[in-house]
């Protein structure tokens, strides 16, 4: 992380923005932090509401033996296949079996759909999380994640948007909150014009946000382009 580039964020952050959370940021890395390092989880445990503590200034480092649910182990990378008759959880259940959380309409709609949430594999074996200002000079976040209530998303929108061509510079999938925050931005990274993503719309994490707070998740090259 550039100190002036860190430090040029702040300033303008601060006078756009003034009283505004600050952002996240995560990388992935081989190298534990153990200080950093998440306990394991004694049960389910959403990988949104342990982020909320990233959000408060406490850095927090992940591997697939911390993180507390399947859909955290899928979507920060670390985990590939789904739980037994994941096509009936996500849309009606199966009686005295299974509740289903009825997100989709039929169990074969899920799996048509379940054809395009084809997450990233991590590409080592911890992630960690850290808020913009405890970013240090070896750091390299790859996304950066804004916690913004209506007003400060609009900024963030707008910027998003300046410098592009299509009216599409912003993309809202339907998703677990951690794919939209990890998954679907780190993917922007192969494309030559990444798209920022408008998240946290999933009604399962949003008892771990304030009810005023969606997300805003940049690809580094589409964030650097915004602050410049």
């Amino acid at each position: 992380m550039d100190a002036e580039f860190k430090e040029r964020f702040l300033q303008n952050w601060n006078r756009y923005f003034p009283g505004a959370e600050l952002p996240i940021g995560f990388y992935y890395s081989n190298s534990a932090e153990p200080k950093f390092m998440a306990k394991p989880p004694k049960g389910h445990r959403c990988i949104i509401g342990d982020i909320a503590k990233v959000r408060n200034g406490k850095t927090l480092c992940f591997d697939t033996h911390t993180i507390g649910c399947g859909g955290g182990k899928r979507y920060l990378g670390f985990e590939r296949k789904l739980a037994p008759h994941f096509e009936y959880f996500l849309s009606y259940g199966i009686p005295g079996k299974l509740e289903g959380e009825r997100y989709k309409k039929s169990p074969e709609l899920v799996k048509e759909f379940m054809k395009h949430q084809k997450p990233s594999k991590a590409p080592e074996n911890y992630i960690i999380f850290k808020r913009w200002d405890h970013m240090e000079d070896g750091d390299k976040p790859l996304v950066v994640i804004f916690f913004a209530p209506p007003d400060v998303l609009s900024g963030l929108f707008t910027l998003a948007n300046f410098d592009e061509p299509q009216p599409n510079g912003v993309i809202a999938p339907f998703c677990a909150g951690c794919a939209s925050i990890v998954d679907y931005p780190y993917k922007e990274l192969k494309s030559s014009d990444p798209l920022a993503v408008l998240g946290m719309f999933d009604v399962s994490a949003r008892p771990c946000v304030p009810s005023t707070v969606r997300t805003f998740a940049v690809p580094w090259s589409k964030y650097v382009r915004m602050v410049d």
